[in-house]
């Protein structure tokens, strides 16, 4: 009985880990939203598995009486039910009464989690502003930019929508010449008037270089494409002038994701350890080989980290370099096509564990390096979010794959029960247009390996909420029934899966 309850207990945090939830919140009770999508369906709980209970339609406002990570529940018309966050926005009175904050300092660490252990998954420069969701002890819940994160309230201050105000008007950009803006975040969000509360009307990406029309305050306008233009905060770019003379040298950094990060003397991982870097420390640059970056010490010389387990931004006066196109689409082949793979779990991350011991985590590692390497030989440009025992949060897994340009998403995992006699692989998907893409990478599998097949199923995971390319989770067999994990553990079973899911990718790009 205590090895089936140590069990149920890490089925438990496994699926936490997976899913990211957070507590629910009764913060945003008594305040109003606004459907910002053509159609937005109700369902009856707090989770696309969850039944529809009817729609709403673009620009009406509901009245939120309690909140689950990014589920709202609404009331209309005296009838409940719940909707996605990601898909509303605001009221001008919005959550908080409108309350924002602006940090206080320069690189002030945005992270996954209100604890200073978790990962840093951005940063605010002095006089940034965020839109304040809720208060956990000494962390405030901030989005900025689209992106959800904690910060110290030691480094903040809050300040009401009239101050906001003031606050964007009091610093004129440096550059008042400048006629060009370069992005330096992942993605910045574009809007229709220099206001954070005004609509969003598209966004550009890290590297993107575009001719302002107007600068306003803290907010730059820009021109997109096909003569329309919008709004962006200029402290999430670099402004320049195309008539200077600039050299087109550019200083480059790169921060850490996790604390413990090892630097190492030589680019491998068998080299010795230089230091250990902790989340949201910051080195610049000598040059990149191959997988590792030379970064200039603290204390003087050079080392190496890997180029998996830190964030890099690059602040060039130099203009825009074209991005090569890539190859033309083969059918028959994956030439042309970028798939990113996502090795489940990683580093203090285990994953579930077996009968007989084995990790999650590395299983799906090594699941995904054969299967890497037949997606290669088949012409495909192949993103691992992650090449080694590491841990990498599941945002940045999201964002690697959207950074890279990938075409198809495909995250690996081992399954638990506290049943030991279920058995099978599953193919999981979130989002309705997924839903064609897992049945293709189900169907690989099935003609490849002898498991039952447990078919494709909806499940509220990140990795796949949070994800607008065609993506699956795939959880390959069951570690907890004992005889399943001698199969799940054969080279032969890998070779096999792997061989199976590349079918399936193929079949799917054959068939667009």
């Amino acid at each position: 009985m205590a090895k089936l309850a140590k069990l149920v207990a890490a089925i438990l945090l496994l699926s936490v880990t997976l899913i990211d939830a957070q507590p629910a919140t009764a913060d945003s009770s008594g305040h109003t939203v606004v459907v910002d999508s053509p159609t937005l369906n109700v369902r009856s709980g707090p989770g696309l598995t969850y039944s529809l209970t009817g729609k709403l339609k673009n620009g009406q406002k509901v009245k939120v009486i309690d909140r689950s990570d990014d589920w709202l529940q609404i009331s209309v018309d005296g009838e409940t039910g719940w909707i996605a966050s990601w898909l509303t926005k605001s009221n001008d009175s919005g959550f908080k009464d409108g309350k924002t904050i602006v940090s206080r300092v320069d690189s002030l660490n945005i992270r996954s989690s209100p604890s200073i252990t978790s990962a840093a998954i951005g940063k605010l420069r002095s006089g940034d502003l965020a839109e304040l969701i809720e208060y956990q002890g000494e962390w405030a819940s901030i989005i900025v930019d689209g992106m959800e994160g904690w910060v110290h309230t030691t480094y903040i201050t809050e300040v009401d929508s009239e101050q906001n105000q003031i606050v964007s008007k009091s610093d004129k950009p440096k550059v008042t010449d400048a006629n060009t803006f370069t992005v330096t975040v992942d993605k910045l969000n574009v809007r229709k008037k220099p206001d954070q509360t005004s609509k969003r009307i598209g966004s550009v990406s890290k590297k993107e270089t575009y001719p302002i029309q107007k600068i306003d305050g803290n907010w730059v306008k820009i021109s997109l494409a096909g003569k329309k233009s919008g709004w962006v905060y200029s402290f999430h770019g670099e402004l320049s002038s195309k008539s200077s003379n600039t050299s087109k040298s550019s200083t480059k950094t790169v921060s850490i994701v996790t604390n413990g990060t090892n630097i190492r003397v030589e680019p491998t991982t068998s080299s010795d350890v230089a230091l250990r870097a902790d989340a949201g420390d910051v080195f610049r640059v000598v040059e990149k080989k191959d997988d590792w970056y030379e970064v200039h010490l603290p204390t003087g010389g050079t080392a190496y980290v890997a180029e998996w387990v830190v964030n890099s931004s690059e602040a060039s006066t130099a203009s825009k370099t074209k991005v090569p196109k890539k190859p033309k689409r083969v059918p028959g082949t994956l030439k042309g096509i970028t798939i990113a793979l996502d090795p489940g779990h990683g580093g203090n991350d285990r994953g579930t564990t077996g009968t007989h011991g084995t990790d999650e985590k590395d299983l799906t590692l090594l699941t995904a390096e054969l299967l890497a390497g037949k997606l290669k030989d088949a012409g495909a440009t192949v993103v691992m979010t992650r090449n080694s025992d590491t841990y990498v949060s599941l945002r940045k897994r999201t964002s690697i794959a959207q950074q890279e340009g990938a075409d198809a998403f495909v995250s690996l995992h081992y399954d638990a029960n506290p049943d030991r006699a279920i058995t099978g692989f599953t193919t999981y998907y979130t989002q309705s247009t997924q839903h064609s893409f897992a049945q293709a990478i189900n169907d690989g599998l099935s003609g490849s390996i002898d498991l039952t097949n447990r078919g494709t199923q909806p499940a509220n995971y990140l990795v796949l909420r949070e994800n607008r390319l065609p993506a699956v989770l795939i959880e390959l067999g069951f570690l907890s029934n004992s005889s399943e994990e001698r199969i799940l553990t054969s080279s032969y079973f890998r070779e096999q899966a792997s061989q199976g899911i590349y079918k399936g990718l193929l079949h799917y790009f054959d068939a667009q």
